[in-house]
């Protein structure tokens, strides 16, 4: 479509009914304005008709397109080592509007960022982009090239809604969106949510040089609830999941802490490190191909070669992937009618268990070389507090649950908050954490996808 019948067509039914299996109906009016701003900065409202503005070179009809953040739901640091992982897509996107260009260059603006032009002629590493959104264009774009599969340069003016180092892999939605950009473009559209984050995840790699691994990608490009299985970490297992807090009574929360990642790099380094240190012993690249009861009688001796913390992180990696299978089977309880609230209740334990096993084993809850600054572990105090003096009515008195989110070290923690206890929770967190550091998920079931 044009810039005009496409913002014509904003405004019908159906289009108010694809938003809202997208956004939830209390955010369709929100996501049909931000659309309409994307198209109108692409294109200018003169008599003569609907030119696109800032944007040169640009051929073929205007296309949006989506891709959700992630919240990771279980398997805290286990999928560097070829282990087990729950995760969702959420309501929170990347989003675009797109369109094809007759030559080689993708230009791409988005909101609150510098312009990136990018020249598909040369689909070489350039050490001069690595951690820049110019080193993903390029390599996805080389990954689709290695595959025999045309590219060719697009325009594109986004958004990306999904928080900045809040956990949510804000860098992997933009990942897949251009991923998925150019398979619609130019591919038919014909990849899987997998193909796709295989894609990103090269790119990310290779040419942005994070030695990343494909949980956020996946789970992005999936949507939905996807416990994932990397054992065979070429071709990793993908189990879809229905997953609805709301449902059960509950919110689904993140809370900024407020914590600066800037320093953090060694600390998120190590984990992976010392876990493979552990695999070595036993000569293995992995912890997954390592026997957990070999691990365990040989545990001194692992101790005295890897050190103490290592051995803590192996123990957190093992039973971290036990605890992925039962909260699957938890969360498949809880599609049952009449067993939802024993679903729902040994799914918070395992939740619990989850962040208990990240705080005391894995110890990414605070960085040890800062002992001063420690806001994922006062904002899980707050949240294990405010359970002891829940009194609600919600869902039996199930109190909820919290673990750190993501990374760790800094940033976020996550919190399943009953819905009468919401505002509540919220006027805690806020006056500790300051306004708006709290921000209520939902689950989406579509991953990457182009809209209309």
């Amino acid at each position: 479509m044009n810039g005009k019948t496409l913002i014509e067509y904003l405004k019908t039914i159906e289009a108010a009914k694809q938003l809202s299996d997208l956004y939830g109906s209390d955010g369709l009016e929100t996501a049909r304005l931000r659309y309409i701003s994307l198209i109108e900065g692409l294109i200018d409202n003169s008599p003569a008709g609907f030119q696109r503005q800032g944007f040169p070179e640009t051929a073929g009809d205007l296309r949006l397109f989506s891709v959700p953040g992630r919240s990771e739901l279980g398997g805290n640091h286990t999928d560097h080592n070829h282990g087990k992982v729950l995760a969702a897509s959420i309501n929170l996107d990347a989003a675009a509007v797109a369109a094809p260009r007759q030559d080689n260059i993708v230009f791409f603006r988005s909101t609150g960022h510098k312009d990136v032009r990018v020249d598909l002629s040369d689909l070489s590493v350039r050490e001069d982009e690595k951690g820049n959104t110019e080193a993903l264009i390029r390599g996805i774009a080389a990954e689709f090239f290695a595959q025999d599969s045309p590219v060719g340069g697009f325009t594109a003016n986004g958004s990306n809604l999904v928080l900045s180092g809040s956990g949510l892999s804000s860098s992997a939605a933009v990942e897949i969106l251009f991923a998925k950009i150019f398979d619609n473009l130019y591919c038919g559209g014909k990849r899987s949510a997998l193909e796709l984050a295989k894609i990103g995840q090269k790119a990310e790699n290779v040419y942005f040089g994070k030695p990343c691994g494909l949980m956020d990608q996946t789970a992005c490009a999936s949507g939905g609830a996807v416990a994932i299985d990397f054992a065979d970490v070429l071709n990793p297992h993908v189990k879809r999941i229905d997953f609805d807090p709301e449902a059960a009574g509950f919110a689904l929360c993140v809370v900024a802490t407020g914590g600066n990642h800037a320093d953090l790099v060694p600390e998120y380094a190590a984990i992976p490190n010392e876990m493979k240190a552990v695999a070595a012993f036993f000569s293995k690249p992995v912890l997954r191909e390592v026997d957990e009861d070999t691990f365990m009688s040989r545990l001194w001796d692992v101790r005295k070669i890897a050190g103490d913390r290592a051995a803590l992180r192996a123990i957190h990696f093992f039973n971290e992937n036990c605890r992925v299978d039962a909260m699957l089977s938890s969360l498949e309880k809880m599609n049952i009618p009449t067993a939802r609230q024993e679903g729902m209740k040994s799914f918070f334990s395992l939740v619990n268990e989850s962040g208990d096993s990240s705080w005391q084993f894995l110890q990414n809850i605070y960085p040890p070389n800062n002992p001063g600054e420690q806001g994922l572990s006062l904002a899980l105090a707050l949240t294990k507090n405010f359970f002891r003096m829940t009194t609600g009515t919600c869902c039996n008195n199930l109190q909820g649950a919290c673990r750190v989110h993501g990374g760790g070290f800094a940033g976020t923690i996550q919190a399943y908050i009953s819905l009468d206890r919401l505002d509540d929770y919220r006027k805690l967190i806020e006056n500790f954490f300051g306004e708006d550091s709290l921000t209520v998920i939902k689950v989406r079931n579509t991953g990457a996808t182009e809209i209309f």
